[in-house]
Formats: C-alpha cells, sequence, structure tokens
C-alpha cells in the first residue's frame, strides 16, 4: 500500500493594499512679522491705545459749554501751527517752540554737563572714605529736597544775569544724585577688584579709570538719569522767572495773554523732550556698562 502524500495549500499572498497611506501634511506657514515690526508694535500699539483712550475722555470731559479747559480738538484749531511749524521765525521774539526748546536744551546741556563731571569726580572722592562718608551724606541729603527755584535768588544775585543764573540753578539741582549715586557705586565696588590694583600697583588715576569708573558705571548713571530729570524740569521753571526764549518762558507768557492752547502744546513738547534726554542718558548708560547698567 502505498502512501499518497497529502500537500497542503499554500496560503493566499496578501493583496497589496489599495489604498496607501497618505503622508503628514506640510504645516502651512501663517504670516508672521519681522523681528523688528514686532518689537515695534508690542513698543509703540499700547501707548497709542491709551493715548487715543484719553484723547477720547478729554475730548468727552470737556466738551460741555462753558468749560474751563479746551478740548483735544479746539487745541488742534487753535494751535496747530506750533506742531506742525515748530522751527518758524518771524522775529526776535516770534520763534516756534523747536528753537524754543533747543534753546532750553542748550542751558541744560551746560548747567548739567557740569553736574555730571564734578559730580562723577567727587562723589568718587567721598566714595572711597567712610568718614568723608558718614559727614557729608546728610548735608547731601538736606540740599537736595531744596527746589530749584529756591536757589534763583541766589544765583541772580550772584551772577546778575538770567542766562548764568539758570545754568547755576540746573547744576545746583542736578548735582546731588549724581554725587550720592557715584558715592554708593564706589563703596560698593568688590574688594577682589581693589586687591587686584594693589597687586598691578595702579596709581590713583589708573585706579580710578580702569577699576572705579567701569566697577561703578551702573550706580553712576542711575544718579544721570535722576540728574538728566532735574535739570529739564529745573531750567522750565526758571525760564518762567527769567524771561529769554526758552520754553519755560514761553508758558507764563502764553499764561498771561490767555492762550490755554498754546500752554498745553508746550507742555507735550516738555513731556517729549523729557523722554529722549530719559532714553538717551539710558542708552549711554547700557552701552557703556554693555548692558548691566538699569540707568
Amino acid at each position: 500500500m502505498s502512501a499518497v502524500a497529502q500537500i497542503k495549500p499554500k496560503a493566499p499572498a496578501p493583496k497589496a493594499s489599495a489604498t496607501i497611506s497618505s503622508l503628514p501634511e506640510r504645516p502651512r506657514k501663517g504670516f508672521a512679522l519681522p523681528g523688528w515690526a514686532q518689537s515695534l508694535a508690542v513698543n509703540t500699539l499700547p501707548p497709542l491705545v491709551v493715548l487715543l483712550v484719553i484723547l477720547a475722555l478729554w475730548q468727552i470731559a470737556f466738551s460741555a459749554p462753558g468749560s474751563n479747559l479746551p478740548t483735544p480738538s479746539v487745541v488742534w484749531m487753535e494751535s496747530s501751527d506750533l506742531i506742525l511749524e515748530p522751527f518758524y521765525v518771524y522775529g526776535s521774539q516770534d520763534i516756534g517752540l523747536g528753537w524754543r526748546v533747543l534753546t532750553s536744551l542748550e542751558r541744560v546741556a551746560y548747567g548739567f554737563g557740569f553736574a555730571a563731571l564734578i559730580g562723577i569726580v567727587v562723589g568718587a572722592i567721598i566714595g572711597q572714605s567712610v568718614w568723608m562718608m558718614r559727614g557729608l551724606d546728610p548735608i547731601f541729603q538736606v540740599l537736595r529736597t531744596v527746589p530749584p527755584l529756591a536757589w534763583l535768588p541766589i544765583s541772580l544775585a550772584a551772577f546778575m544775569d538770567s542766562r548764568p543764573s539758570a545754568i547755576f540753578v540746573i547744576f545746583i539741582t542736578a548735582i546731588w544724585p549724581v554725587i550720592i549715586n557715584t558715592a554708593a557705586g564706589v563703596r560698593n565696588i568688590p574688594q577682589d577688584y581693589r586687591n587686584v590694583a594693589q597687586v598691578l600697583r595702579l596709581n590713583q588715576i589708573e585706579f580710578f579709570f580702569k577699576i572705579m569708573v567701569p566697577a561703578a558705571a551702573p550706580y553712576i548713571f542711575s544718579g544721570l538719569r535722576i540728574g538728566v530729570g532735574l535739570s529739564w524740569l529745573a531750567i522750565v521753571a526758571a525760564e518762567m522767572l527769567t524771561g529769554g526764549v526758552g520754553i519755560g518762558f514761553f508758558i507764563w507768557d502764553a499764561w498771561n495773554s490767555s492762550r490755554l492752547t498754546d500752554i498745553i502744546v508746550a507742555l507735550v513738547y516738555i513731556g517729549l523732550v523729557g523722554l529722549i534726554l530719559d532714553k538717551l542718558v539710558s542708552f549711554i548708560g547700557r552701552v557703556v556698562t554693555r548692558g548691566t547698567s538699569e540707568a
């Protein structure tokens, strides 16, 4: 009896899948602003929105008949020439606000420049001595609280001229925060820096420029930032009394002439220039201290 070989049928081969799995779609790129545009939008849009809200509230609050203050629309109608033409010249006293701001800035440059130079040197000297700090700091704290206009009669009696008197008022107002902050910065110089100076045998001049000023620079520029703001406040107040063609005298003259809209425009100029001065000192501080300054 012959054995019959039983052959198992082969399993059918799997059919090829009729559908091919689809590849993941490439993500669509949305519209994105460049980096500089995003930074500009983030820094510009919020202040603009707040400004528009303030102008709207101002317009609504003083639109009633008989209101004592003008609305933004009235300011634009009556004083738009001061905004659109800041550098016109129609006479020795009839000039645009741009020229008046430049005249005031010139006085600020002299007064604040002297305050910065002398204040840094005096603060650096005082900061190296504990006894000088203890003896002079109370005096500085008293003098820095004296209002700028309180110095004006003394300066007029000393100089007999409005221009140097205004410069002195700026100087005496701005110097105290520079001295105090510089002295504090010198006192906080790490002892390791002083040890390095002794090892290198640096003299006082080399120590001042190579160790002291760079180490105390964040404190110095904090004082300079406060000082430049006080300088701008002082010159506007001083010019109201000393006269001339500065922005402060323009405000006083506009008040005497009952031109409230001109005063409001001048206040906008003053605020913008003060902001620019603050940002300028802050920028210089970041450059000098390589980003370590908080000024």
